[in-house]
């Protein structure tokens, strides 16, 4: 059996890139998708824009991970940001860097990062199967033989990469075939947690779809506290998300998981002290003493909060200001700066950007992305156990693992 060929499976930002690794030094290589395109989930990353990694250096982009972090060292020695902005502008696509160094293409759109992609996939003859499904992994003296797909189609193979994939957004295609197969082979599976989710809350306050800028978020347990940087903030239908919440979902879940009582106080004025805050009510309340009191709020919160803020304070929104009394300004102001939220659970995993948990990295050798279990067999992405918080340190982690493994599987046996 030739020793060159090189089969992945699953056409996401690790897949293609280890495809296109592979092809890139000689070998004679398939890419095995599920999906009738490539990306389908990529092209969804950063709200269709596609934060495809952060320009902050490697020590800080460790540090974004949830806690596996320095298995990633070699990979991103090997190919990190500065490598792959290079491996984009050089094929013609202008990338800019926004606040807290997250990188995007400058089209802003998703699919210019999927079409450059594609387009070198195909400049380097890889052979990308369309809709097909992997059935099976084949073995021989436990190092790979091939593969099975539907339609029992045997795809000989000495080198196999399994990019397929946790089970997060489950409509893309990520349904974790490949983590059960890789657990039927004989792999550890760590327990697939939700990453990056929306958090379900206790109160509806009727705001969904309103976002909220700088605004700082602190979660407690009751003994631990959690406090966030100054970010976003986006109300739904059953609770929080956006980029402040997402990022600390993980921990939250984990907190949730154990049984404790978890809730968010919301500061929605962070540069201003409760001094301060005193001082604006009072002066707006000089200025317009027979207003409604939501309407004197206008002045601070966007229309759409000022009746919820008032209904969680516990003061009638009608009232007019020359009747509020010290304590309730009292208690506005520190709604203001503790506006509390009980947290009841996180969204199902099937609804989360990330998958935590995935293959052992006990079992993955992180020189080179190959199993420690099984020759010849690689893996790559959001299946290993390793994941991140918002700004594009997932999809950094996808492409360098991606990279070294098709390197790996490329170099091996030459």
């Amino acid at each position: 059996m030739d020793p060159k060929r090189i089969v992945v499976v699953g056409a996401g930002p690790a897949g293609m890139m280890a495809a296109l690794r592979a092809a890139e030094l000689g070998r004679d290589t398939t890419l095995v998708e599920k999906n009738p395109f490539l990306g389908k989930k990529l092209l969804l990353s950063g709200k269709g824009r596609c934060n495809l990694t952060n320009a902050c250096d490697l020590d800080s982009f460790l540090k974004r991970f949830s806690g596996n972090g320095q298995f990633l060292r070699d990979a991103f020695k090997k190919f990190f940001n500065r490598e792959l902005m290079l491996f984009f502008e050089k094929r013609g696509l202008k990338l800019k860097v926004e606040r807290q160094q997250r990188v995007f293409p400058v089209s802003d759109r998703s699919a210019s990062v999927v079409g450059i992609l594609k387009k070198e996939l195909l400049r380097l003859k890889v052979r990308i199967l369309y809709k097909t499904q992997l059935k099976d992994i084949l073995l021989q003296e436990k190092a790979i033989r091939g593969l099975i797909v539907e339609d029992n189609q045997f795809l000989a193979a000495d080198r196999l990469i399994l990019a397929t994939g946790g089970i997060s957004y489950a409509f893309t295609g990520s349904t974790g075939e490949g983590l059960a197969l890789a657990k039927k082979l004989g792999h550890t599976v760590t327990p697939l947690r939700p990453g990056l989710v929306p958090l379900a809350t206790r109160q509806k306050l009727a705001l969904a779809g309103l976002t909220l800028k700088n605004i700082r978020l602190k979660f407690s347990d009751g003994q631990n506290q959690i406090i966030s940087d100054i970010g976003e903030l986006l109300f739904t239908d059953f609770g929080i998300s956006g980029p402040l919440v997402l990022t600390l979902s993980g921990r939250i879940a984990e907190w949730l998981d154990s049984g404790k009582h978890v809730y968010v106080e919301i500061d929605l004025k962070p540069a201003l002290t409760k001094e301060q805050l005193t001082a604006r009510l009072l002066r707006e309340f000089r200025e317009g003493p027979k207003k409604a009191l939501k309407n004197t709020l206008y002045n601070l919160l966007p229309k759409k909060l000022a009746e919820a803020f008032l209904s969680v304070a516990g003061i009638v929104p009608q009232k007019k200001v020359s009747q509020v009394t010290r304590a309730e300004r009292e208690k506005m102001v520190s709604t203001l700066k503790a506006l509390r939220l009980d947290i009841l659970k996180p969204l199902p995993i099937e609804e989360a950007m990330v998958t935590r948990g995935g293959v052992s990295l006990k079992e993955v050798n992180p020189r080179t992305m190959e199993s420690r279990l099984i020759r010849g067999l690689y893996f790559a992405g959001e299946m290993i156990d390793v994941d991140a918080d918002t700004g594009g340190f997932n999809l950094q982690a996808a492409f360098s693992t991606g990279y070294l493994a098709g390197e790996s599987a490329a170099l091996s046996g030459s």
